[in-house]
């Protein structure tokens, strides 16, 4: 006879080891996993589509979109990892420690690539706004990729260096089977939060604050001399209509990354993590998971290059010959 206490586990097979589910509502559980699937695929198709436009459309291929490019492909990875995410709703984890340890690294790679390459655009914009003369030489599609690939490296290393015991011996915090958590000392959770949060986004504000300064001058100054400009100043003008366009639309990228992730920085600055109610914990996650999926919608709205993408991806115009040249701008 099955027991309530058995039915309570996660693999009541194992009643002496096992962990236990936590109390919750069945129609909350519910809520959860359908909120966090929708939002997971959503995530993954949105980002998905960015990926094929900035890859497939030479035009699109500019040093500023390859930025975009990979924040895309964490935004993606996220959009997969949420599936893990919903694994772990009713409160256990069935895929054994390997996976739980490759889900764990996976999380806090990708995590710390996207603020490395949030910084990357702040600094792309301060160039471009700031020391526009510099823009086209500074910032080239080479060093571009290279900044890329060393965000993404230093990601990778710095996270297995914080990692490095799990990575050895895989569920070495699980306290019961069915458990997937990691546990980092305080030296090395400071440490985590300076490089991968206050230093980020600190270099972030400040460039941003910068870079708004002079887009407001610029602004005036264009708008007072734009009645008598020769053909030349006009292009001039054109062009820095452009990338004030962009600073703008990379700008809400910005403050949207920093809405959806400070909270959840927060909690572990402040240390409060212990004691805040589960659904405000679950409210943090959500929010924070949530940016991905906003950025591609950002995209939509202000970008005419990625609505007529997406059109041209739906409806499989990208398969004919040539397609790659299509002028998307």
């Amino acid at each position: 006879m099955v027991t309530l206490e058995e039915t309570d586990l996660c693999f009541p097979e194992l009643f002496n080891s096992s962990c236990r589910k936590p109390i919750r509502p069945h129609f909350g559980t519910m809520l959860s996993y359908i909120l966090l699937s929708f939002i997971a695929l959503l995530t993954a198709a949105l980002n998905l589509l960015v990926l094929i436009s900035i890859s497939h459309f030479k035009q699109l291929r500019t040093p500023t979109n390859l930025l975009l490019l990979s924040l895309a492909v964490s935004d993606f990875f996220v959009g997969l990892l949420m599936f893990f995410q919903i694994i772990l709703t009713n409160g256990c984890w069935f895929l054994g420690d390997l996976m739980c340890t490759l889900y764990l690294y996976l999380a806090y790679v990708i995590t710390s690539a996207s603020v490395g390459t949030m910084v990357l655009i702040s600094v792309d914009r301060y160039i471009a706004i700031c020391h526009p003369l510099h823009f086209p030489t500074n910032v080239t599609q080479k060093r571009v990729q290279v900044c890329v690939c060393l965000c993404w490296m230093f990601s990778a290393l710095f996270n297995s260096l914080q990692m490095k015991d799990i990575l050895k011996q895989p569920g070495i915090y699980n306290s019961c089977i069915g458990e997937c958590v990691i546990s980092i000392d305080n030296v090395a959770g400071l440490i985590d939060l300076f490089v991968t949060f206050i230093s980020p986004v600190t270099v972030i504000v400040v460039l941003y604050i910068r870079v708004f300064v002079v887009a407001v001058s610029q602004a005036r100054a264009m708008r007072s001399h734009i009645g008598a400009v020769t053909l030349q100043r006009s292009r001039k003008v054109a062009a820095n209509k452009s990338e004030l366009k962009a600073a703008t639309t990379l700008g809400v990228v910005v403050v949207v990354f920093l809405i959806c992730v400070c909270p959840y920085y927060c909690v572990a600055l402040t240390g409060q993590g212990t004691i805040l109610s589960a659904s405000f914990a679950y409210f943090v996650t959500f929010l924070f998971y949530s940016n991905s999926c906003l950025n591609p919608l950002i995209y939509t709205f202000f970008y005419p290059w990625f609505r007529k993408s997406v059109r041209l991806i739906v409806t499989l115009q990208i398969l004919k010959s040539d397609s790659c040249k299509i002028n998307i701008l």
